[in-house]
């Protein structure tokens, strides 16, 4: 289900901020809120969650960007591509933008989020979709289907 051969390397489109992803991904997924759709001038936003330790910036320095809240959406300061996001309170894993990475042949979302924002003709291939995010107590058992389905090490 995934590029086995890391690191995966990635940036933005001008190629002024670039990132590593050393660890395997721990889900993969699309959101359709109307948060994402506007960032991404798009019906929904591509992401592929990555351990925070597997994740690094090489090169340039991204500049948080969107509402500014506690949830932080990283930037090109340059080109001004949504590149990564460091969701509120979850410090543990980083939101890679899977088009980002510069071999994204490979993703498929996972799991699907905010379907009740999202519009009425974008369909994923998503095994699971919720109205908004997962309830807290399925993430486990998300996470772990993935990895079995993706291949990845344990």
């Amino acid at each position: 289900m995934y590029k086995n051969s890391l690191p995966w390397e990635g940036g933005c489109r001008c190629g002024g901020v670039r990132f590593e992803v050393s660890a395997p991904p721990l889900l993969t997924m699309a959101c359709h809120c109307a948060g994402c759709q506007r960032m991404t001038a798009s019906a929904f936003s591509l992401s592929v969650a990555i351990p925070s330790e597997g994740f690094a910036v090489t090169k340039g320095e991204p500049v948080i960007g969107g509402l500014h809240g506690a949830t932080r959406h990283y930037f090109c300061p340059h080109c001004m591509s949504w590149m990564f996001t460091r969701p509120e309170g979850m410090d543990w894993f980083v939101n890679v933008r899977a088009t980002m990475l510069d071999d994204p042949g490979w993703f498929a979302p996972f799991i699907e989020t905010w379907t009740s924002e999202k519009l009425p003709w974008a369909t994923t291939p998503a095994n699971h979709s919720y109205e908004a995010l997962p309830p807290l107590e399925a993430y486990e058992g998300l996470l772990e289907e993935y990895r079995k389905q993706a291949g990845s090490p344990a």
